[in-house]
């Protein structure tokens, strides 16, 4: 009885891509270099290899427990949180916003297909702690993810456990 309990408080959220906003920062960019323009001062461009993905938080009272990643290739993915509510069709992405810690993931090219992904650990545990915190006041979140060394969207799967605070 207690394991099934306990089975009915974790919970599982998968980061996905946010397509819609991830184009709009793409036109933003886009825009910028048809008309000859710079950024704002400390705004945040999007990068050809980033893409905005988003989680979406059912519960508010939430205590972080482990990533859940998975890259079919070799390649490093770099996970970058945005630290406030932001609406990228009002407001431009500014550099203040983006969080420290940020995650990174990584098999090198020479590693074998199945060995475990590396990270910084310690980096990771602090990140995951403060989304939880963040969720306490939000319903969903932004992060930038960057693709890099030869990492595809297509071949990733990220996902964040946490257990419920009921």
């Amino acid at each position: 009885m207690d394991q099934a309990k306990a089975r009915s408080q974790t919970l599982t959220l998968d980061f996905t891509e946010d397509r819609a906003l991830t184009e709009m920062m793409r036109m933003r960019v886009s825009s910028l270099q048809r008309s000859g323009q710079k950024r704002q001062e400390g705004e945040r461009l999007l990068l050809p290899n980033e893409a905005v993905y988003r989680l979406d938080f059912p519960s508010q009272e939430l205590l972080f427990q482990r990533w859940i990643f998975s890259l079919h290739a070799h390649g490093r993915v770099t996970i970058t949180g945005i630290s406030q509510h932001w609406t990228p069709d009002l407001t431009h992405l500014m550099s203040r916003q983006l969080l420290e810690p940020i995650g990174t993931f990584w098999r090198n090219v020479v590693d074998p297909p199945d060995s475990p992904l590396k990270c910084l650990e310690a980096d990771m545990q602090e990140f995951g702690e403060r989304i939880a915190e963040l969720a306490k006041v939000r319903r969903v979140m932004y992060f930038l993810l960057a693709f890099k060394e030869g990492a595809e969207a297509g071949h990733l799967s990220c996902a964040i456990q946490f257990t419920a605070h009921n």
